[in-house]
């Protein structure tokens, strides 16, 4: 069996927790290594930054939509996070902040979340 051929049944054999801690987790590694960098590396700093934005605005697009069956509260909680995620990152990519550390915290938080709930599932 090829790599590819692994990597697809894995993928498909993940539950939805499973592939977003994942993800998470990968977002995060970026995240890692970008704060262990020289904040005048800018650009790969930025490529890191705006992978975890675009996953927190992704997020917060879905738990939008009015077919979601989290409760409102928790909704809430995640649109705020992503919203503040947004927000942190730019002054980041703006140089007007240089802790990433912030991000990544929120990051193992959320991580930490699914990794109890997906052993609850289980």
């Amino acid at each position: 069996m090829s790599l590819r051929a692994y990597q697809q049944t894995a993928a498909r054999a993940e539950s939805g927790r499973e592939l977003e801690y994942r993800l998470f987790g990968q977002v995060t590694r970026a995240l890692m290594e970008a704060a262990a960098l020289d904040p005048s590396e800018v650009s790969a700093r930025a490529d890191a930054l705006d992978w975890n934005r675009r996953l927190w605005a992704t997020l917060a697009g879905i738990v939008a939509e009015p077919e979601n069956a989290l409760p409102a509260p928790l909704k809430a909680q995640i649109i705020s996070i992503g919203i503040w995620v947004g927000k942190y990152t730019s002054s980041v990519i703006r140089r007007e902040d240089d802790d990433i550390q912030a991000l990544i915290d929120v990051n193992r938080a959320i991580m930490q979340g699914l990794s109890g709930a997906a052993a609850e599932a289980a």
